[in-house]
């Protein structure tokens, strides 16, 4: 059940994460004066970072629900595969932002 409702809820909230981006994106391309809220929105860490983990654990659940309508019965062992893998690769994709940014 947690699965399915963060799955649910990481989903809406990438959404509005990934239309705040574009959104910002408007007025940082668009216009001669840029706007300070959009330039301190579009760049602000803990949006990219919570953009990074949503992202990472929406993906590994996904795969997850695909990997159980395929036929694997092993839902216990999934859940924890799929939340060490994304807990990974949420770390290292943490650390080349940081490294690159």
């Amino acid at each position: 059940m947690f699965i399915w409702l963060f799955h649910r809820i990481s989903g809406v909230t990438l959404i509005i994460l990934f239309g705040i981006k574009i959104f910002t994106s408007y007025f940082l391309f668009t216009k001669d004066k840029k706007p300070d809220w959009a330039l301190s929105l579009h760049r602000h860490p803990v949006l990219d970072i919570l953009i990074l983990i949503l992202f990472t654990f929406h993906s590994m659940y996904g795969l997850r629900t695909v990997a159980i309508d395929l036929g694997y019965r092993k839902e216990k062992e999934l859940f924890w595969i799929a939340n060490v893998a994304a807990a990974v690769i949420s770390v290292a994709l943490i650390i080349l932002y940081f490294r690159f940014s």
